[in-house]
């Protein structure tokens, strides 16, 4: 897969968890917070009384094991760092944090469009 079409697919991917979580009655709160070149966290968003920290896994196929196994630990240390910043720079007092991932699968319809195939969200996932 080329890199503008990984690109597409995780963007698609991105906008199908977001819907999800609205549908689950989530307040998104930031999607794509950028901490300079640390990275990214892909969607912050509030359950209750949980601020979420999300990383969002997309593929077409899981035939090469579980989306969610690509968050690796280096990976899962890199959105820790970028959560505690978010909450320093929000002044956020919310001592209740969690860090989910959401796998999807995604597919093509007929005219081309991603739909989904799988969704599995996985909460306190690290």
């Amino acid at each position: 897969m080329t890199g503008i079409n990984t690109r597409k697919l995780g963007a698609d991917g991105e906008e199908k968890a977001v819907q999800y979580l609205l549908e689950k009655k989530y307040a998104i709160l930031k999607t794509n917070y950028r901490v300079g070149r640390l990275g990214e966290i892909d969607i912050i968003a509030r359950d209750a009384e949980y601020i979420c920290f999300i990383e969002v896994k997309t593929r077409r196929t899981g035939t090469c094991g579980s989306p969610g196994e690509a968050v690796t630990a280096a990976k899962q240390r890199k959105i820790h760092r970028i959560a505690a910043i978010y909450l320093s720079n929000t002044g956020s007092t919310c001592a209740c944090v969690r860090f989910d991932v959401i796998e999807i699968i995604l597919t093509k319809d007929v005219n081309f469009n991603s739909v989904i195939k799988s969704i599995n969200h996985i909460e306190n996932a690290f």
